[in-house]
């Protein structure tokens, strides 16, 4: 899981090639905290999506921006495109993620 540190690293994530899954969070989130140890499981049954986690807090105004009013949430991004998103304030569990992934996967890539 990648953490950048401000926002232009953050930025250079979005517009890559590469598919990319922005992991929205926030310390305080018990259902984030749920979560985060499946979340290396996950990265590794998913080698095909590169995870990046975000501070909600720490990048509020990206959060408001990308409507992430609920935590934890996904959004993944290919070529600067959003392809899919997992975004509600629902706790969610490593199958609903996995599944959500590979319903990505099967829709295929950005052209």
């Amino acid at each position: 899981m990648i953490i950048p540190t401000n926002l232009e690293g953050l930025a250079s994530y979005v517009n890559d090639g590469e598919k990319t899954v922005f992991f929205f969070t926030a310390e305080w989130c018990g259902d984030c905290r749920f979560i985060q140890p499946f979340l290396p499981e996950i990265e590794g049954e998913n080698p095909d999506y590169r995870f990046i986690q975000v501070d909600r807090d720490a990048y509020l105004d990206l959060a408001k921006e990308w409507d992430i009013y609920g935590i934890p949430s996904l959004v993944v991004l290919e070529k600067g495109q959003e392809i899919g998103r997992l975004v509600n304030r629902d706790r969610k569990t490593k199958s609903q993620i996995n599944e959500f992934l590979a319903s990505i996967r099967e829709k295929g890539s950005v052209k």
